[in-house]
């Protein structure tokens, strides 16, 4: 593969990850659009263990994602107090003080940024994702995806069934903030350079976009729709300046054809019904 191809898949598997990292929260009725705080808190964890600690990469990269996880716990119990629009309120502000914060620590650069010596190669990147990719699969496969799903339609029968919602609600939160730790450690040495401001509320907006249109109902949604929202922009290119106008017009059209976005479980089903069709027609 050429540069500019292997450059784009490692966007798409950093845009994969957070997406998930969005997913597991919103699984249980959770909006959070501080994530992109998380992300930060794993790049200058691990940036920081590497450069000062002389860490390796994978220990570095996964003590930040731990960084972030406990991170959420601490918070998760005063802000998962709230609901609907003032918890997405809540992770917003959280998400805008992570950045400040790490804006003015001399320690890690302050406004200059902070350079990385370390550097994850693009097959660590993908290997990362692939690993992300398949634990979430793998939790989609528990009980546990079945009590969020349970909190988030419906927290007081949840409660009255025996459920712990807060806990529950808690360890989402957490392991999506893990999982954005681990993205954002692994940002930071991919490109060799952190910065507070690139860790900005439009990296939020941008990852749930990617979970909503991709759909919230299966475990491949967000995969799919951090996918479209990487590569569509990029075949939209012989549009030149327009191709974001259109990219945009085709979002708000499908959007409002299909708001539970692209996968759902009925599709999921149709598409398994055509292929023992197919197999039975072959055999």
């Amino acid at each position: 593969m050429s540069g500019y191809q292997v450059g784009l898949l490692v966007i798409l598997c950093f845009n994969v990850i957070a997406a998930y990292a969005v997913y597991l929260p919103l699984a249980a009725g959770q909006l959070n659009l501080g994530i992109a705080g998380f992300m930060a808190v794993g790049a200058y964890t691990a940036a920081y263990l590497t450069n000062e600690m002389a860490w390796p990469l994978a220990s570095a990269v996964v003590a930040g994602g731990a960084a972030s996880g406990v991170l959420a716990m601490i918070v998760a119990i005063p802000i998962l107090r709230t609901h609907g629009i003032y918890l997405a309120l809540a992770t917003f502000a959280l998400g805008q003080v992570i950045s400040a914060v790490f804006l003015n620590l001399e320690v890690v650069g302050a406004a200059a940024g902070y350079q990385v010596i370390a550097y994850a190669k693009p097959w660590m990147v993908f290997a990362t994702t692939a690993g992300v990719v398949l634990f979430v699969f793998l939790l989609s496969r528990t009980r546990f995806a079945l009590y969020l799903t349970a909190i988030k339609n419906d927290t007081v029968v949840s409660d009255l069934l025996g459920l712990n919602v807060r806990a529950l609600q808690v360890a989402a939160f957490a392991i999506g903030a893990a999982i954005a730790g681990v993205g954002g450690g692994l940002y930071g040495h991919h490109f060799s350079f952190v910065e507070a401001q690139h860790f900005s509320v439009a990296l939020s907006v941008y990852t749930v976009l990617y979970v909503l249109l991709g759909g919230t109902q299966t475990v491949w949604g967000p995969l799919v729709g951090a996918a479209f929202f990487t590569l569509i922009p990029e075949l939209l290119r012989a549009g030149g300046g327009w191709r974001y106008v259109l990219f945009a017009l085709f979002i708000i059209g499908f959007m409002a054809l299909r708001p539970q976005g692209l996968v759902t479980p009925a599709l999921g089903r149709w598409l398994s019904g055509r292929r023992r069709s197919t197999e039975q027609v072959t055999s």
